[in-house]
């Protein structure tokens, strides 16, 4: 394989699959590129452009052609000595809609799914409208509002014996322990018999296993038509814009493990970590072992197999501990390369990382990784695009129009306070929050109060002199 000298950044997507790419293998070749660096290729969201909304990260994306258009493209490089670089996506998952189905099992069973510690969520809220519930900002208005709209239907999957509540292309699990008072309220003796096992889930130490088969068992029963039917005309009772149904859907929707609301609360009520304040991706728990084994088995298989030859980490600014998981990262990738087939041995696998330095800042050298993706390098070479003698009459301009100061310091200080003050405000004060806890469990520091708290916070936020520690 040729050293890495040059690379040629492909976007993928249904558009441009991965035998695309295939079929120019031999131009980007002729250009001097020695390695393809790929956009992520997990499973992202149905129609992603992008692929930085993984959705499932055990299999490589089927719109893009799925594993064997992965190896048929590593075999055009192969041919040519080139080598396959990949993004990956460490700090984020896609979710909401319907797909990711680690998310929907936690709004399914709350605390209790075992994907519950993979997702960065704030369960003991200081609200207590949120105690021990998820926040789910995914109605296009108040909540009220949706359900005498009708826009939150209660639906049956029969075909895998579950309830959900939807909202476009949103679907929320009804929790198995809720289906009994759904199940009463057909007209089938069987169902209403199923309901006394399904209630019996609320008192049941480890119910996960037993729902599975209860589910399982209705699903059975659902592939006869008319009791299927049956239970389609009970959901009838769940009809919100008929004050009945309204009452009975609040009802059922407050016991279940999340709570929905408008999109517009999430800025100040979110109780789980977003990228940035994007709610359809949510933060993940990567420093957690099992959390960085489950999302990163695919990528492993892959760097052992030989089919990709040196990674990309996006957003790694965005992880608990950036240094912590850089250097088990390094561990792992370099035992996998030990053992990588002949023809794609390499001495060293590099790992990049999309770090963001400030002016003067370097990277750590004890991350183990091979350097940043170049923002600190992109911002000199546009220096060189700007002339200094227009500094003065952009300044004089801006100060004229917006009527203040020039100091570029003065702007980023106001849009930092604007920013964790407006979309960024849950966040901050979930910070805030937990500092008061600190205060609170030492003699010394408890008359501290939350409102000095938020103050010293944000000041020092405001004014912190790099992007990330």
């Amino acid at each position: 394989m040729k050293p890495l000298s040059a690379t040629l950044r492909l976007q993928f997507h249904r558009d441009f699959t991965l035998d695309h790419a295939t079929e120019l293998v031999g131009y980007f070749a002729s250009l001097g590129i020695s390695h393809l660096y790929a956009s992520p290729l997990l499973t992202a969201r149905p129609g992603s452009m992008h692929g930085y909304d993984v959705i499932d990260p055990t299999r490589i994306n089927p719109e893009l052609g799925g594993e064997p258009a992965l190896r048929r493209l590593v075999e055009a490089l192969r041919r040519e000595g080139m080598g396959l670089i990949l993004d990956i996506v460490s700090n984020h998952m896609a979710v909401g809609g319907r797909g990711n189905t680690w998310w929907l099992d936690v709004l399914e069973w709350g605390r209790r799914s075992p994907y519950a510690q993979f997702f960065d969520i704030e369960w003991n809220s200081p609200d207590p409208l949120l105690e021990g519930q998820l926040l789910v900002p995914f109605l296009g208005s108040d909540y009220g509002e949706a359900l005498q709209q009708g826009s939150i239907p209660l639906r049956l999957d029969a075909e895998h014996g579950a309830l959900y509540a939807e909202h476009y292309e949103h679907r929320f699990p009804i929790t198995p322990p809720s289906y009994g008072e759904v199940l009463r309220l057909s007209d089938d003796a069987e169902l209403r018999s199923l309901a006394q096992h399904f209630d019996a889930l609320k008192t049941e130490p480890a119910p996960y296993q037993t729902a599975r088969q209860l589910r399982a068992e209705l699903a059975k029963q659902l592939e006869n038509e008319a009791t299927r039917q049956r239970l389609e005309a009970a959901l009838g009772h769940y009809d919100s814009t008929t004050e009945e149904g309204f009452r009975r859907l609040h009802g059922l929707l407050e016991r279940q493990h999340y709570r929905l609301a408008s999109w517009r609360t999430a800025g100040d009520d979110i109780n789980w970590r977003r990228f940035f304040d994007i709610n359809e991706l949510g933060g993940l728990r990567v420093e957690r072992p099992v959390v960085f084994e489950e999302t990163h088995a695919k990528i492993f298989e892959l760097i052992g197999e030989g089919l990709v030859d040196g990674l990309r980490i996006d957003h790694i600014d965005g992880l608990a501990n950036p240094r912590g998981y850089c250097r088990r990262l390094r561990r792992r990738v370099d035992r996998l390369n030990a053992g990588r087939p002949a023809e794609a041995a390499q001495d060293h696998v590099p790992i990049y990382v999309e770090k963001i330095l400030a002016a003067g800042e370097r990277l750590h050298d004890d991350w183990g990784v091979d350097g940043t993706t170049g923002y600190e390098f992109m911002n000199q070479v546009s220096l060189l695009q700007h002339d200094p003698a227009g500094k003065a009459v952009l300044c004089g301009l801006w100060s004229e129009t917006a009527e203040r100061p020039e100091d570029f310091m003065d702007e980023v200080r106001q849009a930092r306070q604007l920013v964790l003050t407006g979309p960024l405000a849950g966040d901050f004060e979930t910070v805030a929050q937990a500092l008061l806890q600190v205060a609170r469990h030492d003699l010394m520091t408890r008359d501290i109060t939350l409102g000095a708290i938020r103050r010293a916070l944000l000041e020092l936020i405001v004014h912190f002199p790099v992007y990330r520690t």
